[in-house]
């Protein structure tokens, strides 16, 4: 709060948003995830260095970081792009964020077609079996999946939101649609629809 003199003498008290004040000043800035600093210019770009899971949005809650080699879209200033030799190009906010979302939508689509019959081949079931479920062959490893699905699922709704937090057309929006139904048709429940 700020008290304050009307030109009449009066004190005035004003509430300040500080919340909204300090999005409304960082709105064109984005933090770089390596050292922190505020920067109007980002850059994006993949890499498999184990090292990449640090600075990789996607990638908080990983585990097993050291020995990654997965593929990971990093995000940091041109300063830090420098010094790590990432080859990234500078990206605004909404370029980032649909970089995110498709490949959030990518492990969506490689989590669908594990469900669907790649468990099968990693497992090598017997033909015997090959009529089985996941659940019913393997019910920790599908517990697993399921897990890993729902916290991707999340992951894309989160990425949903901040396109209509913001105004945003959402890029290619049929896609959830597709989804929901190839992952409905198989049995399973879906957080993206019905």
């Amino acid at each position: 709060m700020i008290n304050e003199k009307t030109p009449a003498g009066d004190d005035v008290t004003m509430q300040i948003d500080w919340d909204k004040a300090i999005d409304e000043i960082l709105a064109d800035k984005t933090a770089c995830l390596r050292c922190g600093n505020f920067t109007e210019e980002i850059l994006a770009g993949y890499t498999r260095e184990p090292w990449g899971a640090d600075y990789a949005p996607r990638c908080k809650s990983c585990t097993g970081k050291e020995e990654c080699d997965a593929r990971k879209l990093v995000i940091v200033c041109a300063k830090c792009a420098q010094e790590l030799g990432l080859r990234a190009r500078r990206v605004d906010q909404q370029t980032m964020m649909g970089m995110l979302l498709n490949d959030c939508r990518k492990d969506l689509e490689e989590c669908l077609a594990y469900l669907a019959e790649y468990w099968q081949e990693d497992m090598d079931v017997p033909p015997e079996d090959a009529d089985k479920r996941l659940e019913e062959f393997a019910p920790e490893l599908y517990a697993e999946e399921d897990e890993a699905r729902r916290r991707l699922e999340e992951e894309y709704l989160a990425h949903h939101r901040w396109y209509r937090e913001h105004g945003q057309r959402l890029p290619d929006p049929g896609w959830r649609g597709d989804y929901a139904e190839e992952i409905i048709a198989l049995g399973y429940t879906s957080l993206l629809g019905d």
